[in-house]
C-alpha cells in the first residue's frame, strides 16, 4: 500500500544557480550546479530539468552524473536570461549506497536575480541556493 512506501528525505544536496563571469565572451552568466554536501559520494545522478509558465514552457533538458564526490559540485546547465522570467524546476534523482533518493528543486520565476545572491556552500561563490 501506498502508505508503506518510505520515501526517505533528501538532506545536504542543494541546486544553486550562481551569477560567474564569462572570460569568452566578457559576459556574466547564470549558470545551474548541483552540490553535494554529504560525506559519501552520490551514484548515478539524473537531473530532469524544464522552465514553465502559463503560456511559456521549455525543452526538457536530461543530464546524468556516474559519480557525485562528496563535498563537491558539478555544472548542470546554464541558464539564459529570459529562461529567469518563468519557473525553473529541477528533479534531482540518485543513489546513496543502495538507497534511490529524488527530490524536486524549483526557482520560481523572476527569484533568481542579483537581489537574491547568498553565500553558495562549497563553492565560494555567491547565487540562489535550494535545499
Amino acid at each position: 500500500m501506498k502508505k508503506d512506501i518510505l520515501i526517505p528525505e533528501v538532506k545536504n544536496v542543494h541546486v544553486a544557480v550562481v551569477r560567474e563571469y564569462n572570460n569568452d565572451y566578457k559576459v556574466f552568466d547564470w549558470n545551474a550546479y548541483i552540490i553535494n554536501d554529504k560525506p559519501v559520494a552520490l551514484e548515478m545522478v539524473i537531473i530532469v530539468t524544464k522552465g514553465y509558465s502559463e503560456d511559456k514552457k521549455t525543452a526538457t533538458f536530461r543530464k546524468k552524473i556516474e559519480s557525485l564526490p562528496a563535498k563537491s559540485y558539478a555544472k548542470i546547465e546554464m541558464l539564459l536570461e529570459d529562461v529567469l522570467a518563468i519557473n525553473n524546476l529541477f528533479n534531482v534523482s540518485f543513489f546513496d549506497g543502495n538507497q534511490l533518493f529524488e527530490k524536486s528543486f524549483e526557482f520560481r520565476k523572476n527569484t533568481i536575480n542579483e537581489k537574491a545572491l547568498q553565500e553558495v556552500p562549497l563553492m565560494n561563490l555567491k547565487g540562489v541556493l535550494k535545499s
